[in-house]
């Protein structure tokens, strides 16, 4: 019978970097099919108009918006740096050269990210980055490095990925307290969650036809599992297990009844580097009995045996100094949740907002204050201002009696955006006008981010966006109609454009 330490993570990080390769290639595939329509030259806002609005001198350009698209922004480049990042990303799952995919991989994100920036800030694409650079230092070195790896990971790299999911858990459930929003404080919001939320499911719907007592229930449980259950990672192994358990609990479950790109993913990934090499070297004896020929023994790396932090990613002097910054730059962030007004030493603030475009450090927590109606922004064209035609998306709400779909880890960006924009008000999104007007021009990138055109001849002469209330059905309502949504019209979004 072999033995396994309790203290090592060897397997967990071997695990953790595969299934980091794999969120990668999502994220990288998932942008390279709609980059053109949302930035490219003939896109909704392209890129050349962001950095054509960057008037400081050239370093500080690059500083501000770290972007290879200084070097070109056409359409090819910006596609070439997607696809290049999915080809890293197989080489990281596939475990080739794990300590130079990972840094090029994080910089042609933070590229896309700060090219893209009004589609890609989402708090799981800064999730992503954080994610990705503590991961250089936790990658094993060599070409093709043996799997499960011969060297332990650094528990000091272990301890920052911990802080991370730590904060990432805890701030989750910390901004619902603090926004006072009294859905939450009366664990009524998921009575509202799963027909309000940006993309739902199919089993969405099925959930939301729970009774109000389980969404309650739901909800003190999630409040349990986001506030206290964090903790448990100061604790011993079986302790940090349980909150593994707990974490990948509450990610499965939102995975299946929304649409949230690669972030529960993600959160499961980091919640695998939980489990030691006690509960996952049985796991890998079972699956893949002859992973072990080589008699690997999964014990601590010989520099940690006697307390150093070395292991795989760098020198004990490098690691405590990168676990030292990233530690005080993310407490202030941690301590804005409880409402503390601290003055920050101003070398502290300085470098905080120095370092903002890298997203070394960020701050977590969705939806803070819960939606409980859901307004639906439909886009129609007529060529005589009489007839409309509405203009369908892939994936959002439209047609009541289009079923919602599962499409994760794929993030429709333009899907997500329309959910904010029906939201607010036009004004406040000019993008949407900026939609609008590639409609008219019959822009084919944008068009193809649409599951249909009802004007495919040639485009409309006027555009009108009308704002419409969406809720699910009942069990009864979707037997008689077949209708997954009922919808009622409250007027214009928005005044109506002519292509004059």
């Amino acid at each position: 019978m072999r033995f396994y330490n309790s203290g090592s993570y060897v397997l967990a990080s071997w695990l953790f970097l595969r299934l980091l390769g794999l969120i990668y290639l999502a994220a990288f595939v998932s942008l390279a099919v709609q980059i053109r329509g949302l930035v490219g030259a003939n896109g909704i806002l392209p890129v050349a108009d962001l950095l054509r609005l960057q008037t400081e001198g050239r370093s500080r350009r690059w500083w501000r918006v770290p972007t290879l698209c200084w070097f070109s922004s056409s359409d090819r480049a910006l596609v070439l740096q997607c696809w290049g990042g999915a080809i890293l990303a197989v080489a990281l799952t596939i475990g080739i050269a794990p300590r130079v995919a990972l840094p090029l991989l994080w910089a042609l994100y933070l590229s896309l990210l700060a090219a893209c920036w009004l589609f890609l800030g989402y708090q799981w694409d800064i999730l992503l980055l954080e994610t990705g650079f503590l991961s250089i230092f936790l990658a094993p070195a060599g070409l093709w490095p043996k799997w499960p790896g011969a060297q332990a990971p650094s528990h000091l790299i272990l301890w920052l990925m911990w802080w991370l999911l730590f904060r990432l858990m805890f701030s989750s459930g910390m901004v619902k307290l603090r926004s006072r929003d009294p859905t939450w404080r009366n664990f009524t919001a998921l009575c509202h969650h799963y027909q309000t939320q940006p993309l739902p499911t199919p089993l969405a719907w099925h959930v939301s036809q729970l009774p109000p007592r389980f969404h309650k229930a739901s909800a003190a449980l999630m409040f349990g599992i986001e506030l206290l259950a964090p903790f448990l990672l100061w604790g011993p192994p079986s302790a940090r297990r349980t909150a593994a358990a707990l974490f990948i609990l509450l990610m499965v479950l939102i995975q299946v009844t929304g649409n949230y790109c690669f972030f529960n993913l993600l959160g499961i990934a980091l919640s695998l580097l939980l489990l030691d090499d006690a509960v996952l070297g049985p796991v890998f004896d079972k699956l893949v009995p002859t992973w072990n020929n080589e008699r690997w023994v999964a014990l601590p790396h010989p520099a940690q045996r006697d307390g150093s932090v070395a292991g795989a990613g760098g020198t004990p002097a490098l690691l405590w100094g990168l676990a030292l910054i990233i530690f005080a730059l993310s407490v202030p962030r941690l301590l804005l949740l409880f409402r503390l007004d601290i003055i920050w030493p101003r070398m502290v603030e300085f470098v905080l907002e120095y370092l903002e475009p890298f997203h070394f450090v960020n701050s977590y927590g969705l939806f803070a204050v819960m939606t409980t109606e859901r307004p639906e922004i439909i886009v129609e064209g007529s060529d005589d201002g009489l007839t409309w035609r509405a203009y369908e998306f892939r994936w959002k709400p439209g047609d009541v009696k289009r079923a919602p779909k599962f499409v994760a880890p794929h993030q429709p960006r333009l899907d997500w955006q329309m959910w904010f924009a029906a939201l607010g008000y036009y004004q406040n999104n000019p993008w949407f006008t900026r939609l609008l007007r590639r409609l008219l021009e019959g822009s084919p990138t944008v068009l193809a981010l649409l599951r249909n055109n009802p004007f495919e001849a040639r485009p409309p002469r006027f555009l009108r966006a009308v704002i419409c209330d969406y809720r699910f059905t009942n069990r009864t309502e979707r037997q008689t109609t077949g209708a997954w949504w009922k919808s009622e019209r409250r007027g214009l979004y928005c005044p109506i454009l002519d292509r004059g």
